[in-house]
């Protein structure tokens, strides 16, 4: 993947109803190597690619490293976090030639799931306000988003956030979905 390119960066904090999108910080460390490393969150991932000492020491003080990593915050705690970055030529699954679109992706701490927090309404909520950024910030760019067909959750928020199936291929040892967004 790579990086947004030269987007105004942080933004002011996206409020909703529930939550806050806003950029992660160095109170946000814990949590995320929490996130990084937990089997449950990267069970469609490709399982963790570190633990979570290993995390603890390689995310930075400041996990704020680049545009387009927004912390969901909930009640003061952080309970996951939505990537917007672009999607590489050098992947398959396009739906333009020249690649380079902007995809989403989502993921949120187990602990909010029982909780009540991160229900489909929140994950609806948050993921609403990150697509409502990208096409404020970059306007008419295509936004893609990929997940494991086996990952019910994701597909039926991915389904109900507008993404449209493009195609369907196996990576990573599953059957991924690959969609596009068409808006509400």
């Amino acid at each position: 993947m790579k990086p947004l390119g030269d987007v105004p960066w942080p933004p002011d904090p996206i409020v909703t109803e529930r939550l806050i999108l806003r950029q992660t910080k160095p109170e946000d460390r814990q949590a995320l190597a929490e996130l990084l490393s937990n089997e449950t969150v990267q069970a469609y991932l490709g399982g963790p690619q570190h633990t979570r000492e290993e995390l603890e020491q390689l995310i930075p003080e400041d996990p704020n490293t680049r545009p387009g990593i927004f912390a969901v915050e909930h009640g003061g705690e952080f309970i996951g976090r939505i990537t917007i970055q672009r999607r590489d030529r050098a992947w398959a699954h396009h739906v333009r030639e020249e690649g380079d679109e902007v995809e989403l992706g989502y993921e949120f701490l187990p602990t909010s799931w029982g909780a009540g927090i991160a229900t489909e309404a929140t994950r609806t909520e948050a993921t609403r306000a990150a697509l409502g950024w990208i096409e404020k910030t970059l306007p008419g760019e295509p936004i893609v988003l990929t997940t494991q067909v086996a990952n019910e959750r994701s597909l039926r928020l991915a389904r109900r956030l507008g993404f449209v199936e493009v195609e369907r291929f196996e990576a990573y040892g599953a059957e991924q979905w690959f969609g596009h967004h068409r808006g509400d």
